[in-house]
C-alpha cells in the first residue's frame, strides 16, 4: 500500500493537494434490512476472468465475474507504478472481497448474493464510466439486486 509520507516528490505534493470529498453516511434510500438484501460486489480494481479482454487505460466499461469464480480464475489489469498489487496476489479479498460476502451470506448477515459481480478499471474519469454504470445499474435492478458493495481501489 502506498503511504503519502513514503512517496517521492513531486508525486507527494501532487497527491497531498488533491481534493478529498467527504460523503454523508446516511443511506440514499430506505429498504429492507441487510439480512434480506441481495448483494452484488462492484470493484474498481480492474479485476476480470483470465480469458476476458484486459482493461485498457481510461476504459469506462466493466467486466462480469460469475459468482462462483475462484481466485485462480482472476487477473488484475490495473497497473500503475504507484499501485502495489502484492496484496491482491496474497489475498484477492483485498480488492474483491467475495469470500467475505459468501461468509456473510452463509451466516445470514446478508440475504443472498448476486449470481454475478463486476469490476471497473480504477483511475478512470467518472464521466467515461457513466454509460457503463447506468447499464450496470439497470442490469442489477433487473436481476433483483437491491444492494451493492462498492470496493474502490
Amino acid at each position: 500500500m502506498a503511504h503519502l509520507d513514503r512517496l517521492q516528490e513531486p508525486l507527494r505534493s501532487f497527491v497531498a493537494g488533491l481534493p478529498c470529498t467527504n460523503y454523508p453516511t446516511t443511506p440514499w434510500v430506505s429498504g429492507p434490512p441487510l439480512s434480506l438484501r441481495k448483494i452484488a460486489l462492484i470493484s474498481t480494481a480492474g479485476v476480470h476472468l483470465a480469458h476476458d479482454r484486459p482493461f485498457q487505460p481510461d476504459e469506462g466499461s466493466y467486466r462480469e465475474i460469475p459468482g462462483d469464480s475462484r481466485a485462480e480464475d482472476l487477473v488484475m489489469s490495473h497497473v500503475s507504478s504507484n499501485f502495489d498489487r502484492g496484496g491482491f496476489r496474497q489475498d484477492w479479498n483485498v480488492v474483491f472481497p467475495i469470500d467475505r460476502l459468501r461468509e456473510f451470506a452463509a451466516a445470514g448477515t446478508v440475504g443472498s448474493l448476486s449470481s454475478s459481480h463486476y469490476s471497473f478499471m480504477g483511475a478512470t474519469e467518472p464521466a467515461a464510466m457513466e454509460l457503463a454504470a447506468r447499464d450496470l445499474a439497470g442490469r442489477l435492478a433487473r436481476t433483483g439486486v437491491d444492494a451493492a458493495l462498492l470496493v474502490p481501489v
